[in-house]
């Protein structure tokens, strides 16, 4: 038994270095939500997206649907879930019955074993030409508003709406954000609901497509939070040095001019594509990387923007997966912070394990065979 002891400091030592040469990088200190789209034919189950979430530490996820599978999977995961009403479904829920019918099947079941926080009722609703999907979005979250309250489930869960940037008529200076004209008749009652029920107003954010449009006039290092001299409001005097926080600035300052000081406004969607057709500068896997990475840095200073310094930002990244399936530019298709097997389609400092515990090569295998040598190292030495 002597013999054994002796061992054990120079045992123990190889164990921690062969541990610290096995184990991945600690991940950026960032809390951080993700879009998990799912127009694809080769994704992973949802068990084992839970599974790929959780080794990277994002505890925040927005679906476009409210799939039961995904929902289930993540039982007592302590990842928070925004879900959504599809746009063909937003008449349906103006009807009370069907509205808290919707509840019943698609949230009540699942609470609180999954946490879900926020509806999405349909998508970038006012960027279409579709006046009655319009005239119908207000009534439909009041309804289902109104159901969670029957249910006794409003504390939980919020009712929001996401939105594109093209709801803005101006959009620059910051300060002279305002909404379009044409739509001020729909999101005036819209933002008093949000005032009302305390919940945020969602927006689509792309400086992407920005730089795509005017590639010869947008500064790359402007959009991709890289240092530039940035650009000053001529009104505020405030400085931007990178465009996502001059439009979320923007959106703040068309909801103040509609008389609302009182509403917070959080990114839904924002990413940059590592692939494009040759009309599509800029997306390349390294300019994804810088945008991608240098905001989660952003993020983890508890930054806000220059009009809100105090407040930070709340993000969802877009997305988790490439998506094969979705149609549109090849840009649409190369979103993704990760390929379909789980392997990253660029490095922003997350802490990249494999989405299978029993992977191939995974950290608990390689503890597990480390921990194995050293049992093996003392059973030779008694």
């Amino acid at each position: 038994m002597k013999l054994i002891f002796s061992h054990l400091p120079s045992l123990l030592t190889f164990l921690c270095l062969l541990l610290s040469a096995q184990a991945p990088l600690p991940s950026l200190a960032v809390t951080f939500g993700i879009n998990y789209g799912q127009i694809a034919n080769n994704l992973p189950t949802p068990i084992q997206v839970s599974s790929l979430l959780q080794s990277i530490s994002i505890n925040k996820v927005k679906l476009y649907d409210a799939d039961p599978k995904v929902l289930t999977a993540f039982n007592n995961s302590d990842v928070e879930f925004i879900i959504s009403v599809s746009n063909d479904n937003i008449i349906n829920m103006r009807d009370p019955t069907q509205a808290q019918s919707w509840l019943k099947q698609n949230v009540q079941p699942y609470l609180p074993q999954t946490k879900i926080t926020c509806i999405t009722v349909g998508n970038e609703v006012f960027s279409s030409n579709d006046t009655n999907l319009m005239a119908n979005l207000l009534p439909a979250m009041q309804s289902l508003y109104e159901a969670l309250q029957t249910l006794g489930l409003d504390g939980q869960v919020n009712i929001s709406s996401a939105h594109s940037l093209a709801i803005l008529g101006d959009s620059f200076p910051p300060s002279a954000g305002s909404f379009r004209q044409d739509l001020v008749q729909y999101i005036q009652p819209l933002l008093n609901f949000h005032s009302e029920s305390n919940s945020p107003f969602l927006i689509n954010a792309y400086p992407y497509f920005a730089y795509k449009g005017s590639p010869n006039t947008v500064s790359l290092e402007y959009v991709l939070f890289e240092p530039n001299p940035g650009v000053t409001d001529p009104n505020t005097n405030l400085n931007y040095d990178n465009m996502l926080y001059a439009q979320i600035d923007s959106v703040y300052a068309a909801i103040k001019a509609l008389g609302h000081n009182d509403i917070l406004v959080r990114i839904s969607e924002t990413g940059w594509p590592s692939k494009g057709d040759t009309d599509e500068p800029g997306a390349t896997p390294q300019n994804a990387a810088m945008y991608i990475g240098n905001l989660l840095k952003r993020i983890s200073m508890n930054q806000g923007t220059p009009l809100n310094p105090t407040v930070p930002i709340d993000v969802y990244v877009f997305a988790l997966f490439n998506e094969d399936m979705k149609p549109g530019p090849t840009s649409e298709r190369n979103y993704g912070l990760f390929y379909p097997d789980g392997t990253p389609v660029y490095s922003v400092g997350l802490q990249e394990l494999s989405p299978y515990s029993s992977a191939p090569g995974s950290f608990k295998q390689k503890t597990m065979t480390v921990l194995g040598l050293l049992i093996l190292a003392v059973a030779l030495l008694v």
